[in-house]
């Protein structure tokens, strides 16, 4: 009967996430951690650099007048997406949004949503990400594109980020 090297060594594999991997553990609990998310039923997944999903529930609170989620949880769902897809590229500082731009393609009404972010270019101070907001029938309901910069603020030092 096979059996892995980790069982012949007489040691299970170590699970503890570490590099990359660790700080995007670090910054989806930073993302948890963060008071303005008491306020939204979403979860943010990191799966590799320069990638973000969140999953946001939307639902009659985020409404306005006329029915459909208002503007400011576009902008929070497509910001967050964006602005972690470009953190997950740097390890000791938290960034800014210095710009973002979006553009709504269909109403939003009760349901799931995911932003997706992508990383679109700049490594050093200022970083370009593009995010969309994809609706329970898989259509685009907005997208938008925003600008990064790298603040003085220390990741380790903020609550909620851990790296294992």
């Amino acid at each position: 009967m096979p059996c892995s090297l980790a069982s012949r060594r007489g040691t299970l594999p170590d699970s503890t996430p570490t590099g990359a991997e660790a700080h995007f553990r670090a910054l989806e609990s930073l993302y948890a951690a963060a008071p303005i998310n008491r306020l939204f039923d979403s979860v943010l997944e990191i799966p590799e650099g320069g990638v973000a999903r969140i999953r946001f529930a939307v639902d009659s609170r985020y409404f306005h007048a006329a029915g459909a989620a208002h503007g400011t949880s576009y902008f929070k769902m497509l910001d967050d997406a964006a602005f972690y897809a470009a953190n997950s590229l740097v390890t000791d500082r938290f960034l800014l949004t210095t710009a973002f731009n979006l553009l709504f393609t269909k109403p939003l009404t009760d349901g799931p949503v995911i932003a997706e972010g992508r990383w679109v270019s700049g490594q050093r101070r200022v970083f370009v990400a593009e995010a969309r907001l994809i609706d329970a029938s898989g259509e685009e309901a907005a997208r938008g594109t925003g600008t990064f910069m790298r603040s003085r603020i220390p990741l380790a030092g903020l609550p909620g980020y851990r790296p294992d």
